[in-house]
């Protein structure tokens, strides 16, 4: 059977640091933060009282009578998703029908519907909840509502695998594409979980940092050596993948193209990372040998980087197992230290990342770590400031609590 190559071909991020493909790559070249005060509710009794929110107004792209009915992590998706699809050139008319696939994942789904619902029940019974409770709370609704708003009804499904789900969006979507099931996927993930119960939550297990609340900027810290814990993000990030041919029959611009996807299980805790990162390793090399792509061909690493203490340590120690000496000459960067960790969305959102990079030739930094080295994390993480250089292959990592991994290798679309 014939293998289909795959490409991107339309960008859609709704990010902490701004919305829109062209907003969104000038932020990263700047290096700027999009950690503030969280303002979505009274933080003031959490640990953590700072995140990366997404302070854009989305009434562009959601009627107000429409987002009463939906999560705020469906809108952003969905406001994602009209980004990439007009980023791409394609019209409503040519995405209808059964050709056109929908894939976007949520690690947590509708949390801020949950926390709502489960107040009213508590005060006033469950007599009172929302009838609209169920479908606007459940993982797989950012799909559907994009499925139903561009009337694709071609492959669909949602992945949710906490912090790696959106790479394994885009990894499960370019297979169906590769297998000739769809020529075009609308595929990503979308969060919004800066709620009190998840501050809480995440902040009680000290997953989050504590220590920059009064500087928030300064807060996400990925390799640092004084780093000391994630700063939650929300967001939505859709790509459009276009199998190759159809991408250039209509004269498409490329972004990059999707070369390899790998996918492993630490299979040993639930929330640390497998010692020397075995299971990142696994991944990681699947990507590079499903790809055909010798791990010297890689320029550029868009690394999980959450600004934790293990999963820094470890996915150094399974960088430098994957690539060898390698490693050493491999450009690696956090975007998380701008946007934050954007749990289910952050695989997409550094999926754009990585696409801009190649397309662009250049490579986005990683804020807060110049001047505050980690000793024992020696290479080279694009301290200063985004760089320009030209690479022809690049990684994209995402690792999840309960030990899933998913890899993405991307190359520098040429004719």
């Amino acid at each position: 059977m014939e293998i289909k190559r795959v490409v991107i071909t339309g960008l859609g991020p709704v990010s902490p640091i701004g919305l829109g493909a062209e907003t969104f790559a000038q932020a990263q070249r700047e290096g700027k933060s999009g950690i503030g005060p969280i303002t979505h509710f009274d933080a003031s009794a959490c640990r953590a009282q700072i995140a990366g929110q997404v302070n854009d107004d989305l009434s562009p792209f959601i009627e107000a009578r429409e987002a009463k009915k939906l999560d705020r992590y469906v809108q952003l998706a969905l406001a994602a998703a009209d980004l990439a699809v007009e980023h791409s050139g394609l019209s409503k008319e040519e995405l209808a029908g059964e050709r056109t696939g929908t894939l976007v994942g949520s690690g947590i789904g509708g949390m801020k519907t949950f926390e709502d619902q489960a107040k009213v029940m508590v005060e006033r019974g469950p007599s009172r909840i929302s009838p609209l409770f169920i479908p606007m709370m459940i993982a797989n609704m950012a799909t559907g509502h994009i499925a139903m708003r561009f009337g694709a009804t071609g492959p669909s499904s949602t992945v949710v695998t906490a912090c790696a789900t959106g790479s394994g969006a885009i990894g499960d979507a370019a297979r169906i594409i590769q297998l000739g099931l769809a020529d075009v996927m609308l595929a990503g993930g979308a969060e919004a979980a800066i709620t009190g119960l998840s501050i809480g939550g995440f902040g009680n297990m000290h997953a989050l940092t504590a220590s920059h609340n009064d500087d928030p900027e300064q807060a996400s810290r990925p390799f640092a050596a004084s780093r000391d814990g994630f700063v939650l993000g929300e967001g939505g990030a859709v790509v459009v993948l276009e199998e190759l041919e159809h991408a250039k029959k209509r004269g498409a611009k490329i972004y990059a193209e999707v070369v390899g996807y790998g996918t492993s299980a630490d299979a040993y805790h639930v929330t640390m990372p497998a010692p020397e990162g075995r299971g990142a390793q696994v991944a990681m090399r699947q990507a590079l040998k499903s790809g055909g792509v010798n791990p010297e061909q890689i320029g550029y690493v868009n690394a999980h980087g959450t600004s934790t203490p293990a999963n820094d340590l470890n996915e150094t120690l399974a960088i430098k197992s994957v690539y060898g000496d390698h490693a050493y000459k491999l450009a690696v960067s956090s975007t998380k230290s701008m946007t934050g960790h954007l749990l289910g969305a952050a695989g997409a959102m550094e999926a754009i990342a990585v696409a801009q990079a190649l397309s662009d030739g250049i490579l986005p930094p990683t804020i807060n770590l110049a001047g505050d080295p980690d000793p024992a994390l020696d290479l080279d993480f694009i301290p200063d400031g985004a760089r320009e250089k030209q690479v022809d292959y690049a990684m994209s990592n995402s690792f999840a609590f309960g030990g899933q991994n998913a890899v993405l290798v991307f190359k520098r679309w040429t004719e």
